[in-house]
């Protein structure tokens, strides 16, 4: 008897074959990034003063006791700009993570299963995308005043159904290659497959995909808090001190030029990451 020996079976992925060095990333967008995230996230630990403290009088101009002066109510404006954006950071990095994962458990799903399946379950979830982001946000932040959950909730359910889209789709082209239909061929089990397939490849598309629902993130969260929702009025929210401080433009520019400064720049930085990174995910898929 004649014993036929099969060599061990390797994956091919295409994304890893042949792929070229990419430049890095830029270093200033990377360090300013990093900066406000910090910034924003253990900015409290560096405020001088209570950042809901009456301090003196309103729209002060800056001097070397209150260094961006105060704002509508007397409030110390370096205090509230270095407590404000934790909230909006936190919010908007957990909304793109529980999008990004009913995107990524919905859109997977969808790949694998039938094609009428798949279909309805995008469907059930394109449901969500025809109400405008911002309805959304407005609905559940009022129905449930100062909850951060809501607006968590408000946030996820606004962008997931992109990100669903995104997925399934790259889980089409991962699942419709040659290679996985060899593995299926070979008697691999589905789960397999998508372990060992489905999820290595699509992993780039995701990664990408979640930085750009990030700066939409921001964005809806910086709205909210110019409109006044999530949290209590008192507490710090760059968003929201925009929306008080613009009356007393005349008096004073720093109490809402600050913050929305800085949210300008957070915004540019994620996005220009965002971009560089769809740039290197879509030259290794050419």
């Amino acid at each position: 008897m004649t014993t036929v020996l099969t060599p061990p079976r390797t994956r091919i992925h295409p994304a890893r074959r042949g792929t070229p060095r990419y430049r890095r990333p830029p270093l200033l967008t990377c360090a300013g990034t990093l900066f406000l995230l910090l910034l924003a996230l253990l900015g409290p630990l560096a405020a001088p003063y209570s950042p809901t403290a009456q301090l003196a009088a309103p729209f002060q101009a800056p001097d070397g006791q209150f260094l961006l002066g105060t704002d509508v109510l007397g409030r110390d404006v370096a205090s509230r700009v270095l407590s404000g954006g934790r909230s909006i950071v936190l919010t908007a990095l957990t909304g793109t993570a529980v999008a990004g994962a009913i995107g990524m458990t919905v859109g997977v799903l969808a790949a694998m299963v039938s094609r009428r399946l798949g279909d309805l379950l995008v469907r059930c979830v394109d449901a969500l995308a025809v109400v405008p982001a911002l309805l959304v946000v407005l609905v559940l932040a009022a129905g449930f005043p100062g909850s951060e959950a809501a607006l968590v909730a408000a946030v996820a359910l606004a962008t997931a159904p992109f990100s669903t889209r995104v997925l399934r789709a790259a889980g089409d082209t991962v699942l419709s290659s040659g290679y996985v239909e060899a593995a299926l061929a070979r008697g691999d089990t589905r789960t397999a497959v998508l372990r060992y397939d489905v999820l290595p490849n699509i992993a780039g598309p995701a990664l990408m995909d979640t930085a750009l629902r990030l700066v939409a993130s921001l964005h809806l969260t910086a709205t909210a808090g110019f409109l006044g929702l999530g949290q209590g009025g008192a507490a710090p929210d760059w968003g929201r001190m925009v929306s008080e401080n613009v009356p007393g433009a005349p008096l004073a520019a720093t109490p809402f030029l600050a913050p929305a400064l800085l949210l300008v720049l957070l915004s540019v930085c994620v996005g220009l990451l965002a971009g560089r990174l769809a740039e290197v995910v879509g030259r290794g898929s050419a």
